[in-house]
């Protein structure tokens, strides 16, 4: 890894990534923080570096054969770095980076593969081998075979408490604990880039690269852009509690639906 200073006045000590070898990459339209209409969804989002999807292996099905880590990389799409995988019978594929894993380690998938960083199988017990309690955790899955959904961030982690029957618990990043199938796969280990948030910019033009476009507070807006906007000099909100953009109430109302299907599943609500 080579370190370089950012550009401009406010310049950082910055991370880069030498030396890799770029494979299944796709071009993609992009319109940020909008819709198939074309109408904002997400605010502060366009801009931006052109960019090119990475494919990720989600599900790790190259089952039972070994593979080795070939080169590090960033991704734009994500915080995390990835990984190329150059495995036994030809097949490379990219994976998240797993914490500490280095260039030329071994990694393997399947059912009756060691409990090792990077190594992905199911949480139930098989003839040889157990998941023990207390293991850390990510890249997992929600539906068998579906690929892993959960715990993918960079520096995100779970933790297996407990077996039971048919589910196994789980202590997610966000503090939420919930049943998953035993026969859902995980990958041993933390995901890597553990500091990503404690990263400083440097300057206004870095946030700019990433796509994110300003936030700018509705206090200072007029009328037909926020509730809280107008008024004479620095006017105060004008409400009684905070509101959004669009007049719903904020910071208190719950925005998860009502009777999902998962709600049986978690045994303990995230933490605030």
């Amino acid at each position: 890894m080579n370190s370089h200073r950012l550009p401009g006045k406010g310049r950082r000590m910055g991370p880069i990534m030498g030396h890799t070898m770029h494979y299944r990459r796709m071009i993609i339209t992009l319109q940020p923080g909008r819709n198939a209409r074309g109408i904002i969804t997400a605010r502060h989002r366009g801009g931006g570096h052109k960019r090119l999807y990475r494919k990720i292996d989600f599900r790790r099905n190259e089952k039972d054969i070994y593979g080795r880590i070939v080169t590090i990389e960033y991704d734009p799409n994500r915080n995390a770095y990835i990984c190329l995988i150059h495995y036994g019978d030809g097949e490379k594929r990219y994976i998240l980076h797993p914490r500490r894993a280095i260039i030329g380690d071994t990694i393997v998938s399947g059912t009756e593969v060691p409990i090792k960083m990077g190594n992905a199988l199911p949480l139930k017990e098989s003839t040889s081998t157990n998941m023990p309690l207390g293991t850390a955790i990510h890249n997992i899955e929600i539906t068998l075979g579906r690929g892993g959904q959960l715990a993918r961030a960079a520096g995100a982690v779970a933790k297996l408490i407990a077996k039971e029957g048919k589910s196994a618990t789980l202590k997610l990043p966000s503090g939420e604990v919930r049943l998953i199938s035993k026969n859902c796969s995980a990958t041993v280990g933390q995901v890597g880039n553990v500091g990503v948030n404690q990263k400083s910019l440097g300057r206004a033009g870095s946030k700019c690269w990433l796509g994110k476009r300003p936030v700018v507070r509705g206090v200072v807006m007029n009328p037909v852009d926020h509730p809280y906007g107008g008024g004479e000099g620095r006017a105060p909100i004008g409400r009684k509690k905070p509101a959004t953009p669009w007049g719903y109430p904020a910071l208190g109302r719950r925005s998860k639906k009502r009777n999902k299907y998962s709600d049986n599943l978690i045994l303990r609500r995230r933490s605030k």
